[in-house]
């Protein structure tokens, strides 16, 4: 028998906050764990995600970093503008956050659409990005039948938030469905219970359609303009795609490197926390 796990067990013994940051237009939402002295970690979600998808790991980064684990904009708690939301408009809430905290650069760790921002943003911007971890990331691949998955889960869930669909969407993360508990399922439903959140998904679910993916994917040029060190996290059971695409990914990357994770689908850092922690940190910490 699995035993039960919450949120609040896994924040249980961990310094940390929760807040909101004025970013130009944006109210963002964090979570926020570790000294201010310490070098800043940005912790970005997935499609329809939230801070909560590192609640597992702000105890192990805090001890070195200061995380900060937000809600992307048209996601979780954070400002819902009423627009099909493309990769510019995360990089402009991202330029915002690091102002709002009064930082020129940081770390990042970036997982599913968070990978694919931090990408961007690292190939864009490199001044303003120190070690990038991409995480099952999104942004180099169109495959019609999982965009059409995500598609139908996020607006079946969004037009009707109960308990089944909620619990259908978080277990397409999971390469273990047992891993989707009662409290997981709660924290997401009072997401999309918000009345706003019907709008939300539409604008949010823009990058499943092919044209407008197509306009904001990662070329290989693109890939190989990155500056930054970056490990590609990759799993045996990502939903997303195979290992080869993280293995192609990391040897685009001039700095790039890639570690498998077994066992885990699209959220490893929640899934295999303990080895995700680990590895993760090893290059952040260059040790």
């Amino acid at each position: 028998m699995m035993t039960y796990t919450s949120v609040w067990s896994d924040l249980a013994q961990v310094e940390f906050r929760q807040g909101y940051l004025e970013t130009g237009p944006y109210r963002t939402r964090f979570l926020q764990s570790g000294s201010p002295d310490k070098p800043l970690l940005l912790m970005l979600h997935g499609i329809t995600g939230h801070a909560e998808a590192y609640v597992r790991n702000l105890a192990a980064h805090a001890e070195h970093f200061n995380c900060y684990a937000i809600d992307f904009i048209g996601h979780g708690y954070s400002t819902k503008p009423e627009h099909p939301l493309e990769i510019p408009h995360y990089l402009d809430q991202v330029h915002r956050v690091l102002d709002a905290l009064g930082h020129e650069s940081a770390y990042f760790s970036g997982e599913s659409l968070g990978g694919w921002v931090t990408a961007r943003f690292a190939q864009l911007h490199p001044g303003r990005t120190e070690r990038i971890v991409l995480n099952t990331m999104g942004g180099t691949m169109a495959n019609p039948q999982v965009m059409e998955r995500l598609l139908t889960l996020s607006t079946q869930a969004a037009e009707d938030p109960s308990w089944e669909r909620v619990k259908a969407r978080l277990e397409w993360l999971m390469a273990d469905p047992s891993m989707v508990t009662d409290d997981l399922i709660r924290t997401r439903q009072a997401i999309f219970e918000q009345p706003d959140w019907r709008t939300a998904c539409r604008m949010n679910m823009a990058l499943q359609d092919l044209e407008t993916r197509r306009r904001n994917m990662l070329t290989d040029d693109d890939l190989r303009a990155i500056e930054a060190e970056a490990l590609v996290v990759w799993t045996t059971k990502d939903p997303s795609g195979p290992v080869d695409e993280g293995r192609r990914i990391a040897d685009l990357i001039p700095r790039g490197r890639l570690a498998v994770i077994e066992n885990a689908g699209h959220w490893p850092q929640y899934e295999q926390t303990e080895t995700f922690d680990r590895i993760q940190l090893d290059f952040l910490l260059d040790r």
